[in-house]
């Protein structure tokens, strides 16, 4: 067994983990900032009991909290799309720098396994073919296109119609949001440090993310919040574009037990990236349904557009099962349904 750091462990994702990792017998320091705009009442009351608990931040991290550690479960980070230009500075500082510092810190405790939270977003767009040019990589999708309701992102050689496959983990990194370029960084650094210390990083794309506890009314949550907090509101949920995106969604229970097997994977001196998803694509109009199942609130697909979303992002599970012997057990079509009566972060009274 071992002693693990999780760093954003107050968070969704983090607070899920630490209790997977504690009911497999490993011993949990949790560290986390606790920002007011994501704890405003402290420690979450769902946080397990059994974690010791500190607070600091991994930018300037408290003396000792890598003491006795094993192995880190990188959690810590701004996540989402971001509101606008004026929320780089935070993304980097946190996700890019703030894992720099932990790094550096982990060389100096000789802490020499790390499990990386990454995102599906480093990809960009999906895997595409051509029916002439085979595959391709479309380039970010036009303004003009989006306002025409042209969604489906062309070929860049002849513009034809494009199918979509499944994206393995070799696939070329592509950011096309701030979040996304501190995601690659992150994976960048992580490699780094690997390399220079003869450490294992594991590196775990989540696809989209849902469960018990998300985040409650806030831009920076995924849709799936979203929708649930405009559904308590009693408004329909607002589906952008035509809702034909497709997505992956993973209840967060598999994510931590992602987390649990990943501590003893990876090779020395090297990083292995893996996409935890659950295999099953659903489009985002499917998800939008199913939450609003059991109700007259029929989600409404609005046409409207970010201009840093992605159309088609779909995971291969399958370097997961292979390196981490990971597969998803809980498919979202019944784990979005629950979802959909499951208590939101701000549902709870305060620890």
């Amino acid at each position: 067994m071992s002693r693990v750091l999780v760093t954003g462990g107050a968070g969704f994702i983090g607070a899920t983990v630490v209790a997977a990792l504690l009911d497999a017998g490993h011993e949990v320091r949790v560290l986390d900032s606790l920002a007011p705009d994501l704890h405003p009442h402290g420690w979450p009351a769902h946080l397990d009991v059994r974690a010791e608990r500190v607070v600091g931040d991994v930018q300037d991290l408290p003396p000792g909290v890598l003491d006795g550690v094993d192995v880190v479960s990188h959690q810590a980070a701004v996540v989402g799309l971001g509101v606008d230009l004026q929320d780089l500075p935070r993304y980097v500082a946190t996700n890019s720098l703030g894992t720099a510092a932990l790094l550096a810190a982990m060389g100096r405790a000789d802490v020499g396994r790390l499990v990386l939270a990454s995102s599906m977003v480093v990809y960009g767009e999906g895997r595409y073919a051509c029916p002439q040019h085979g595959q391709v990589a479309p380039g970010p999708r036009s303004e003009p296109a989006l306002v025409a309701g042209d969604f489906e992102p062309p070929c860049p050689v002849c513009a034809r119609a494009l199918t979509w496959a499944v994206v393995p983990e070799d696939a070329p990194l592509d950011p096309r949001s701030t979040y996304a370029a501190t995601k690659v960084a992150q994976e960048h650094l992580a490699a780094s440090w690997a390399r220079l210390s003869g450490g294992s990083a594991v590196a775990l794309r989540y696809h989209n993310v849902y469960g018990p506890w998300m985040p409650k009314d806030t831009p920076y949550a995924g849709v799936a919040s979203l929708w649930r907090s405009a559904l308590a509101r009693g408004e329909r949920p607002r589906v952008f574009e035509d809702g034909g995106q497709l997505r992956d969604f993973v209840h967060v229970s598999d994510v931590a037990r992602a987390n649990v097997l990943a501590l003893d994977a990876g090779e020395a001196g090297a990083l292995t990236a893996a996409n935890v998803a659950s295999g099953h694509p659903v489009t985002v109009l499917d998800v939008a349904t199913a939450l609003s199942a059991g109700s007259d609130l029929e989600p409404v697909v609005t046409g409207e557009y970010r201009l840093g979303d992605v159309r088609h992002v779909v995971a291969s599970p399958e370097r997961a099962r292979d390196v981490l012997g990971f597969s998803a057990a809980v498919l979202p079509t019944e784990g979005l349904t629950g979802f959909g009566r499951a208590p939101l972060r701000g549902d709870a009274p305060p620890a």
